[in-house]
């Protein structure tokens, strides 16, 4: 099962990309984690990853997809993967199917986690951290302990938050498009408590029960 996660921030991506490869067995391939891995490990495109990131650049498209490529090439991805956080735009996505041709795979699903956006604001906003224990709580929906120490970190300010999500629907306009047409993308509403967008999820992938 070869599937790429398109959400926004604040969509419960990771937390389905988790459910995902628990069920089908298959690793979580995150652009991020590999990017961390790839800069600890001192690789030579780690290196060069790292070079960018301490400059507070993005990272090149080519030097992403050339880990993405040395992460397929690992045991546990021969099953196949779930892709979290990449592609983002078309360039990007037509380089991906090109190194997927190349090693003779193709995508299943391209699934979007669907979030109207005022929820993904107040997902994201109400969000405090503990600053204690590290613990995420939700001052709505999992409201923290009397005894908390709460911190509300920059990155869930509401400026930031609407930032983000700019970002995001700039970067991915072209995106979903690209993915319809090639008959790969598949809707899920993403509101719900988790466990009911993993069952919308699996109705997708014709894999209940």
């Amino acid at each position: 099962m070869r599937i790429i996660l398109i959400g926004p921030p604040a969509s419960g991506k990771g937390t389905q990309a988790k459910v995902l490869c628990d069920r089908f067995a298959v690793p979580q391939v995150s652009t991020g984690d590999m990017l961390r891995a790839a800069k600890a490990a001192g690789t030579a495109l780690g290196l060069k990853a790292a070079a960018f990131m301490q400059a507070g650049q993005l990272v090149p498209d080519e030097v992403v997809i050339g880990l993405i490529d040395e992460r397929l090439g690992q045991g546990d991805a021969s099953k196949g993967f779930v892709l979290d956080g990449f592609p983002r735009t078309v360039p990007q996505a037509e380089a991906l199917g090109r190194l997927l041709d190349g090693r003779g795979l193709k995508l299943d699903h391209v699934i979007q986690i669907d979030v109207p956006r005022a929820l993904l604001v107040e997902r994201a906003v109400l969000r405090r951290t503990d600053k204690r224990t590290g613990q995420i709580y939700h001052l709505k929906y999992n409201p923290p302990p009397p005894e908390a120490d709460l911190e509300h970190r920059a990155d869930d300010r509401e400026e930031t938050v609407l930032a983000r999500l700019d970002t995001y629907e700039n970067m991915t306009a072209a995106l979903l498009p690209h993915y319809e047409a090639l008959g790969l993308l598949r809707k899920v509403d993403g509101v719900g408590k988790p466990s009911e967008i993993t069952d919308r999820l699996l109705a997708v992938l014709g894999n209940i029960g």
